[in-house]
């Protein structure tokens, strides 16, 4: 996913009165919780894991785990350089997580917290996973050269890798043996075979442009793409048919759904969520603006509860540009990182 390293005061904001989940057009979202987890480096995706009730944190070299009864941090997974992607298994001891700095992917024990075998070698840049229940596979996409590496969910073994042609970003299954995926650097979505790992289809994305986060809709069979041009994208998964375009905010990266409301959010590295609501098949509707914080720019959305989390720091002093450099990000303030918890 995109970095976004920028800074300003959290804020909190509502979108009128609570709504009935099913029939109002969306109900608000405030701050619940702020969660402490300290230490330093940057940060990528997070994972809610429902059955285990805990939440997964990318945090530079290592992986944060906090549980979501008691919103305390109960441990932490070492030795993840780069880390970007984290997977839970269900109904198994095993977790997936990528490695961006060193191209592997770490299996560890869910119970232990500590690995499980030697890190797997993946393709370059490997950033979003996802796990598939219908082919019983992680899928590990590389945000370089194309390629997704396949491992079998139960043992680890890399059974194949999936050819995609581009830049691969967040992917969602079907449930029904098809992955869909972004492909950043050609702002389109390409549909694979879930077993066979052949290409079936390329859906054209444009206007959107580097499309990051996906989101996915089981019952109307609508994909959301969240793209860098503060777009959303709804897309088809059956026919490919663009449905809508909806705008969002400067930093979009994340992309959830919830079907027991019917919202679409995006997480914006500006420092917002987005939320939208679809009132019908083809109807669609912006909401309104939530403020988080800046650099808030991943998500992930409890299923259970509803509850939308996210993460941040605080910032300090850009270093000058060099030669090197020529874009440098500005620090990070140590001691000051945190998950946001927003619910309605």
């Amino acid at each position: 996913m995109k970095n976004l390293l920028l800074a300003a005061p959290l804020a909190l904001a509502f979108f009128g009165p609570a709504a009935h989940a099913q029939t109002a057009p969306a109900a608000p979202y405030h701050l619940l919780n702020t969660i402490s987890i300290g230490g330093e480096g940057g940060w990528d995706y997070l994972k809610v894991d429902p059955a285990g009730e805990r939440l997964y944190v990318s945090h530079g070299t290592r992986v944060e785990v906090v549980d979501l009864k008691t919103r305390k941090l109960i441990g932490t997974i070492m030795d993840t350089p780069g880390v970007h992607g984290i997977e839970v298994v269900p109904g198994t001891n095993r977790g997936y997580i990528t490695c961006g700095r060193n191209n592997t992917c770490v299996v560890f024990d869910v119970k232990t917290l500590k690995p499980i075998g030697a890190p797997i070698p993946t393709g370059p840049k490997p950033d979003a996973l996802l796990y598939d229940a219908y082919s019983k596979r992680i899928f590990i996409f590389s945000n370089d050269g194309g390629k997704s590496t396949v491992l079998d969910a139960k043992t680890g073994a890399i059974v194949g890798t999936a050819e995609l042609g581009g830049d691969v970003e967040e992917g969602v299954s079907d449930g029904h043996g098809t992955i869909f995926v972004n492909i950043e650097n050609k702002s389109e979505i390409v549909a694979f075979d879930a077993k066979t790992l052949a290409v079936r289809h390329h859906y054209p994305l444009a206007p959107g442009e580097e499309p990051t986060g996906l989101a996915y809709d089981a019952k109307t069979n609508r994909l959301f793409s969240g793209c860098a041009n503060e777009k959303l994208v709804v897309t088809d998964s059956k026919t490919g048919k663009q449905i809508a375009v909806l705008p969002t905010a400067k930093g979009t990266d994340g992309a959830g759904f919830d079907p027991a409301t019917r919202n679409i959010i995006t997480s914006n590295g500006s420092g917002t969520f987005t939320v939208l609501h679809e009132d019908a098949p083809g109807k669609y509707a912006v909401v309104g603006s939530v403020p988080t914080a800046r650099g808030a720019r991943t998500m992930s959305i409890d299923p259970k509860t509803g509850h939308i989390y996210t993460v941040t720091a605080d910032y300090g002093s850009t270093p000058a540009p060099t030669t090197e450099n020529p874009r440098p990000r500005p620090s990070i303030v140590p001691g000051t990182f945190r998950v946001l918890e927003f619910g309605r």
